[in-house]
């Protein structure tokens, strides 16, 4: 019997596959349970619409994060703060800072994907990584100044 799975299941396969079962496992466990439904035509054409939907707004949520991170990474990121001689800050930038900057140019970004390593404890320009989906990622320019 042939099925085609609507769950994933454990050492059978994948959302989306189209495997071959016995005829009991498939009428008595697979189709009562909502994992699987019968691989006629329709349920074919239907499975492959549904994807080619998917992939379509995959594309578009991944043009759309690429537009994003190019307006970030065109906006400026100044802060001034209080430092000693040698350009050590008292204090540091954060991402929370970093985030809180952001919000009051126009943009939302949760601090969370900003990827600072640690936080920044020196005077300078720095390159920041902003993710913005698993697979696109943008560098934010950070400058921080002395206060006079």
């Amino acid at each position: 019997m042939k099925v085609i799975l609507v769950k994933d299941v454990d050492k059978l396969g994948e959302i989306g596959d189209i495997v071959d079962v016995a005829d009991g496992y498939g009428r008595n466990y697979l189709l009562p349970r909502g994992y699987a439904i019968a691989a006629t035509a329709r349920n074919k054409r239907q499975l492959e619409h549904e994807q080619r939907v998917r992939e379509q707004r995959i594309a578009q949520a991944r043009k759309d994060a690429e537009a994003f991170a190019g307006t970030l990474q065109g906006i400026p990121c100044h802060f001034t703060r209080k430092a000693g001689e040698e350009g050590k800050l008292f204090g540091s930038v954060t991402a929370l800072d970093i985030a809180e900057k952001l919000k009051e140019a126009g943009l939302d970004i949760d601090r969370r994907r900003i990827q600072l390593e640690q936080p920044i404890k020196s005077l300078g320009e720095f390159s920041v990584p902003v993710r913005i989906r698993t697979d696109v990622s943008a560098k934010l320019k950070v400058t921080i100044a002395a206060e006079e």
